[in-house]
């Protein structure tokens, strides 16, 4: 999903806030190392934005003909950070997040997920990845100022350097760099999904109670605890064949699988790995192969998420990821078992 592009760490910030023609000057420079901290200091306003700025608004994700809508609530007090999400559309569901600890929770089944998740996960997860190579394979370039939920936003195209990634387009507000709009683009330039505010508020005074409170009234509730164990790909018994260029492993974990029915409480196991080149992920995740549950390899297409699942042996494979097909397919193809 949109809203969730990850990259950088490091920046001046000073370079943040350059008028969109000293920017765009900047970044025809031609000079690498001038055009590489112009483009982190762009990415990286957003995300400050994204994590230091109070906010609350609504914001519609349309991707393959369908249309969601979620209500988003963020405040940051010191170091901690809340944030609620309330899903507008279909099942009731609300995600409450202290920090990196969040509670998922269904009032109409009463039942409540809490578990770890690391600031990858946070919204809109753009510079969460910790390395600052985007330049590397995207070209940034600020095109225009428009209008985004009646703010000011200066619109940036990234613009892949090979077919291994899609093309990005962001409107990001004027005044505080908070992300407004994205939109995930095709090889043509044709959107394939797109994350907008509807309506937003950005400057709004802290209410952690919303997310502290509602945590705290689960009586009644099935709660399930999700553990998970940070780990290594090699040290669970799988490697990567061959490196996909620009894809970095950010994450690596071992957690319990939640299956429903007679195999419930069996103690199998999944892993899961997260590769990212600074603005996508792509995960692999890789359970025990089971006939009951594992039917078929199969692969899909909704809007730019991508997923192949197929069996290798004992083991099922499913590899998900805003990326072409042939870059997935690298992915959910190049893990192997090691003998």
């Amino acid at each position: 999903m949109l809203f969730r592009l990850p990259a950088f760490v490091v920046v001046c910030a000073a370079a943040a806030s350059l008028p969109l023609a000293h920017a765009q000057s900047a970044l025809a420079s031609g000079d690498p190392l001038v055009e590489a901290r112009e483009t982190r200091a762009w990415l990286t306003r957003i995300q400050d934005a994204a994590n230091k700025r109070n906010f609350v608004g609504t914001v519609v994700f349309s991707a393959g003909g369908t249309v969601a809508s979620t209500r988003i609530a963020h405040y940051g007090e010191g170091r901690d950070q809340f944030e609620r999400i309330d899903s507008l559309d279909g099942q009731v569901r609300s995600v409450y997040r202290h920090n990196d600890l969040v509670h998922t929770v269904w009032p109409q089944r009463r039942v409540a997920v809490v578990e770890q998740r690391d600031q990858m996960s946070s919204f809109p997860g753009l510079l969460q990845a910790g390395h600052d190579r985007v330049q590397e394979f995207y070209d940034l370039k600020p095109i225009a100022v428009e209008r985004v939920a009646g703010h000011e936003a200066n619109v940036l195209l990234l613009k892949p350097r090979d077919k291994l990634r899609f093309g990005y387009r962001l409107w990001a507000e004027k005044a505080s760099g908070l992300l407004l709009r994205a939109e995930v683009l095709g090889e043509r330039g044709e959107v394939l999904e797109s994350s907008a505010f509807s309506e937003v508020s950005i400057g709004v005074r802290a209410q952690p109670e919303n997310v502290m409170q509602a945590v705290k009234k689960l009586d009644g509730y099935k709660v399930i605890k999700q553990h998970q164990q940070s780990t290594r790909p090699e040290g669970e018994g799988w490697t990567l064949k061959a490196s996909v260029p620009g894809f970095k492993l950010v994450s690596c974990v071992k957690r319990q699988l939640d299956i429903p029915g007679p195999a419930s409480g069996t103690g199998e196991q999944a892993l899961q790995t997260v590769y990212s080149d600074g603005l996508t992920y792509v995960s692999i995740f890789i359970e025990p192969y089971s006939a009951e549950r594992h039917l078929k390899p199969i692969v899909t297409a909704i809007g730019a998420t991508q997923t192949m699942m197929r069996r290798d042996g004992d083991w099922w494979i499913t590899a998900m990821g805003d990326v072409p097909a042939g870059t997935l397919r690298q992915f959910a193809n190049g893990f192997e078992r090691k003998k």
